[in-house]
């Protein structure tokens, strides 16, 4: 493994590729904590530039005047730790970003949804410089530069290696926890990536998925007894699709992940919003190879092929 900057007291220098929701969040509160943070913007350049970076949360606004904003990534120097956090349905850009933005004993650390992500990042800077992350946050990009936090935020680290053997917690998982919790952002640690992965799926895939189908928040998919079925039914699927590829999710955690969306603030899903602007859905990332890896593994899987269906041809009409 490369050699990465372990200690506390060493700062690391930050890469955000993707300053919406997500990276737009968390980069800014992390540079709000002290941390050094560039960000790749692209068509954001020019407002966040000028007037840059404002956060709306239940736990206080606020606004950074001065960000280290950037249209090109040639531009950037190189950095510790690179967060991907652009929509999967944006990856095939990946390849041309990454190497150049990495120290030579840098990492990416992939705050995506979905299952498989890791596996591509990994092909283009190696498969023992990759970490997963999975956000557990309501958030939304109102426009340029302006992103609204709505509840939660906490991350869950994992170390990736190809075929996602456990890793158990390294010292760089701390390391880059130490800045996360500087910027007051819990942090959590899973020794199996795999694992995690398809637990978020218990919530993603019938979520996201079904937001869009039934044209719903998620308030009423978790309170109408129809559409909670259909939730249910779904995330036993996901749960026997993560038993075939050899990871067992106990049925608390599905009760857990319920009674969490009972008393979430009503919340249209990243797949619903990107729905309703036209945008290319994750279907892929969220469903597809979740459905594949799932079934050639010897999991009967019915309800999630028929969103996968219904979901493929929204998109591609929705886009028309």
């Amino acid at each position: 493994m490369a050699s990465f900057p372990l200690s506390a007291s060493t700062p690391r220098r930050y890469a955000i590729v993707g300053t919406g929701a997500i990276g737009g969040y968390y980069g800014a509160k992390l540079q709000r904590a002290g941390v050094e943070v560039h960000f790749l913007t692209r068509s954001d350049y020019e407002v966040i530039r000028q007037e840059g970076l404002t956060v709306e949360s239940p736990e206080g606004n606020f606004r950074l005047g001065e960000v280290r904003a950037y249209r090109d990534v040639a531009d950037m120097p190189p950095c510790d730790v690179v967060i991907v956090a652009l929509k999967t349905t944006q990856n095939q850009v990946l390849g041309e970003l990454l190497p150049s933005l990495l120290n030579s004993d840098g990492v990416v650390l992939v705050l995506q949804n979905g299952l498989g992500v890791e596996d591509e990042v990994a092909q283009w800077v190696g498969g023992d410089r990759v970490l997963g992350g999975l956000c557990f946050i309501c958030s939304n990009k109102l426009g340029p530069g302006q992103i609204r936090h709505l509840d939660y935020g906490a991350i869950a680290l994992g170390e990736y290696r190809p075929n996602y053997k456990p890793q158990g917690v390294t010292q760089r998982m701390r390391a880059i926890a130490h800045d996360f919790e500087r910027a007051e952002i819990p942090m959590q640690f899973h020794e199996d990536l795999l694992l995690a992965r398809w637990k978020k799926l218990v919530w993603n895939i019938p979520f996201n998925g079904l937001s869009v189908v039934l044209d719903a928040k998620t308030d009423r998919l978790i309170t109408d007894s129809n559409s909670r079925q259909a939730v249910e039914s779904l995330m036993a699927e996901v749960v026997a699709g993560a038993r075939a590829c050899g990871r067992e999710i106990p049925g608390v955690f599905v009760e857990e992940m319920l009674t969490t969306t009972e008393k979430m603030p009503p919340y249209l899903t990243s797949m619903k919003l990107d729905f309703e602007a036209k945008r290319p859905l994750e279907i892929e990332a969220i469903l597809g190879t979740p459905l594949r890896r799932g079934t050639a593994a010897g999991a009967s899987l019915p309800q999630m092929a028929l969103l996968y269906q219904q979901l493929t041809v929204l998109d591609r009409y929705n886009r028309a």
